[in-house]
């Protein structure tokens, strides 16, 4: 599994050029998931996720967790996060996750986040999607 999360101002997702999902101050968090992951991984990070000091306080430290903020989180399956490079100059997705699994992993994960109380918007998995982000900081990390 490879997330790339990035802290926002706000974040949205379209599908076919119609609106799908918008949030504001919270997380944009771009999933891959990959063959051999599980759900027990799965829930880790999304007990671990909204505990993180990702946001800064009236020092300008990191020491806010998302739950601190109250912040969002915008969810998007991104499968060519699992994209091997190292030979020629196309991808090989041979290490994704085949998408009916992927689809019950991010689903795991979504449920696991709304459990902590967050608000969760997710975009569609499978489809073609236009994302746009402000980009806090910029601040954005690699799980």
């Amino acid at each position: 599994m490879k997330a790339v999360v990035q802290r926002v101002s706000r974040a949205s997702v379209r599908v076919n050029g119609n609106p799908r999902a918008v949030i504001s101050k919270g997380l944009l968090v771009l999933l891959g998931m990959e063959k051999g992951d599980g759900e027990e991984k799965v829930k880790q990070l999304a007990d671990k996720l909204p505990r993180r000091r990702f946001f800064e306080d009236d020092k300008g430290k990191m020491n806010l967790s998302l739950l601190d903020v109250s912040g969002s989180v915008l969810v998007v399956s991104q499968f060519t996060l699992a994209a091997n490079l190292d030979k020629g100059l196309r991808p090989s997705f041979d290490n994704a996750m085949p998408p009916d699994q992927a689809t019950e992993l991010i689903e795991v994960f979504v449920q696991g986040l709304r459990s902590k109380g967050l608000e969760v918007a997710e975009g569609v998995f499978g489809t073609h999607m236009e994302v746009e982000l402000v980009n806090d900081g910029p601040v954005t990390f690699i799980l």
